[in-house]
């Protein structure tokens, strides 16, 4: 249990930090509101009727899908580069067979257009 200690410590703090944090922020800061600040905030346009109550095009949740999805099959590089010495040739392949798989589908999709913004 003494190892822990330390760790417990550190969680303690940093959520006396974040907790302190947003507290100071409620009474310390400035309370000023006006109409400006009650507005949805969409990227410096101001918002439009539809845009408030409509629905997002599936572009958006396409392309933020593709990016969780190779994301993550990048993220399975670092424990292959961690143990590289101690796989050796056989490794080597293994993620030459990935990377071979994660290429084929990222041309799938810059074919299929699901990269592109128009």
């Amino acid at each position: 249990m003494e190892l822990y200690v330390p760790v417990l410590a550190l969680a303690g703090l940093a959520t006396l930090f974040a907790v302190g944090s947003v507290i100071m922020s409620s009474v310390v800061g400035p309370r000023r509101a006006n109409q400006a600040k009650a507005d949805p905030y969409e990227c410096g346009i101001e918002a439009t009727p539809q845009a408030l109550g409509g629905r997002f095009p599936v572009k958006y949740y396409i392309t933020a899908m593709l990016f969780i999805i190779f994301d993550i099959e990048i993220i399975f590089l670092y424990p292959w580069a961690v143990r590289f010495d101690a796989m050796g040739w056989f490794g080597l392949a293994e993620m030459g067979l990935f990377l071979l798989t994660v290429f084929v589908a990222y041309a799938y999709v810059w074919r299929r257009g699901g990269l592109d913004w128009d």
